[in-house]
């Protein structure tokens, strides 16, 4: 069997969206051809799976034993038996994705609820359609490796936020300032990672992709993640299975009311903490943070109408003792004051922030705002205590006519002057003009602990310089422009009869 081509793969699976264009919204393409995706694959894999074992025992019954596949597909849940009805189509995919999930403890809820059997938006011959396209691809291991079905996903996550656009910040980061964020945390194979606010699992993934390309190997990665959205949530786990991760647990619920990763009554801890949470939430969860049982409001309360500072409590109190972590956040949480400005204070002064990289504003899905990514470690060495470093990298993008972008060149920019400032440290990093340098803490201090990137790392206004000559003809063809304006406005009001 001849192996697709990543570029084949995605082009074929983009044209599912295509069919489905009509009755189903840009931002709903996710609900339903993800989990007919995950649906093709596992019962492809599955049928590799039978042959390999077949082969092996010889007997049908015992190949379908659970110890040769690592996920049980029913006879009446495979999508063989879905394939070749005609009627009821979306009834027959809801029976099967529900059989597979009893089947399969871990795949709990992972096919999310859609409405499957809603005729006026998805018609027999709709689905009919969309499982013919889909059926014309094999989708097993041998077809289409782990990797690149991984890739093939990510691909049509990104596309489909492109499609919803404003919608889609809630599920989708960028991946350069994902790649930005992972390497500046640099996970290591079998260390933990965790993402708060997880999405479809990007961030999760990126630190997946690091460690390999590092020659590491990922699956010694210990992978948790916490997201609220029913249909996100699935699409991350499907995500994860999908790239042949096997140590991973993703819970759904409201990570700031409801954390789902605690032991003993404490928060679980982490080596690095990771997240692009919702900016600026207005319904956070002050009332229940009152009166905390984890321990995170250790420097203050955060706002009741702001949960900013909220996030970065609860990832900082999931950091084991020598964790790190990265949180991309809204520029409000550098300058203001009142209770945000308590929680930045004791940050500082327990020297909790490392650095702080300002990023170029429309770069993120949904808000036009400038982000910033707030760098923090439990344990900060000795020579860098009492220093934060800020990079000004606003000016470091591609402009484009809706959105902003970031190429990976850009990003990994980014990252070697962040790395070559921590390599240095304080005493021996050049200060890159109106880009990089280490604040002493006494100076932020002075600055009533106001972080605005633009106090301490400013661009130098470029003094424009010009000829006499120049200047006098600027000022020639300004005097002309001025007296054709005059003589247009006094034959306007000759013409409508006022006197000159």
């Amino acid at each position: 069997m001849t192996l697709i081509t990543l570029k084949d793969l995605e082009a074929h699976l983009w044209h599912a969206a295509h069919i489905i264009t009509g009755p189903i919204d840009a931002s709903d393409y996710k609900t339903y051809i993800f989990p007919i995706l995950f649906f093709k694959r596992i019962c492809d894999v599955y049928d590799e799976e039978f042959t390999e074992a077949l082969a092996q025992v010889g007997d049908a019954e015992l190949a379908k034993g659970d110890m040769f596949h690592r996920i049980k597909i029913p006879a009446e849940c495979h999508w063989k038996q879905v394939f070749n009805q005609t009627k009821n189509i979306g009834q027959a995919l809801n029976e099967a994705f529900r059989g597979i999930e009893l089947a399969n403890e871990h795949l709990h809820g992972i096919f999310g609820d859609a409405g499957w059997t809603n005729k006026e938006r998805l018609s027999d011959e709709l689905l009919g359609t969309l499982l013919n396209h889909f059926n014309k691809i094999n989708l097993g291991v041998s077809n289409v490796r782990d990797d690149d079905m991984g890739r093939a996903y990510e691909y049509l996550i990104k596309r489909f936020a492109d499609k919803a656009n404003k919608k889609a910040g809630e599920f989708y980061t960028p991946r350069t300032i994902v790649r930005l964020m992972v390497n500046i945390l640099d996970p290591k194979a079998g260390e933990s990672v965790y993402d708060p606010a997880c999405g479809t699992g990007g961030m999760l993934l990126e630190t997946v992709h690091h460690v390999k390309e590092n020659g590491g190997d990922p699956r010694l990665l210990k992978i948790r993640g916490q997201e609220k959205n029913l249909t996100t949530e699935a699409i991350a786990r499907m995500n994860l299975f999908l790239h042949g991760m096997e140590d991973f647990d993703i819970l759904r619920g409201d990570t700031l009311r409801h954390p789902k990763f605690i032991k003993n009554d404490k928060l679980e801890t982490f080596d690095n903490v990771i997240a692009n949470p919702p900016f600026s939430l207005n319904e956070w969860g002050y009332d229940l943070w009152q009166n905390d049982p984890y321990d995170r409001k250790k420097y203050g309360l955060a706002p009741k109408t702001n949960g900013d500072f909220s996030w970065v409590q609860h990832m900082f109190a999931s950091l084991n003792d020598n964790g790190r972590m990265a949180v991309v956040l809204p520029h409000g949480v550098l300058f203001r004051g009142a209770a945000e400005g308590k929680i930045r204070t004791n940050l500082l002064k327990e020297n909790r922030i490392e650095a702080i990289i300002g990023v170029a504003s429309n770069l993120f899905y949904g808000t036009g705002i400038p982000a910033c990514i707030l760098v923090l470690r439990k344990q900060r060495p000795p020579d860098h205590q009492n220093h934060v470093l800020i990079i000004n990298a606003e000016a470091i993008y591609t402009k484009g006519r809706a959105q902003n972008t970031l190429s990976v060149a850009q990003a990994d920019q980014i990252y070697h002057i962040y790395q070559s400032q921590e390599q240095h440290g304080p005493d021996k990093a050049e200060e890159i003009e109106g880009v990089a340098r280490w604040v002493a803490l006494k100076e932020i201090e002075e600055n009533d602990f106001n972080l605005n990137i633009a106090r301490y790392v400013q661009k130098p206004l470029a003094e424009e310089t010009i000829t006499v000559e120049e200047a006098l003809l600027d000022f020639k063809q300004k005097l002309t422009a001025l007296e054709q304006a005059e003589q247009e406005l006094e034959d306007i009001l000759v013409k409508e009869g006022f006197e000159i």
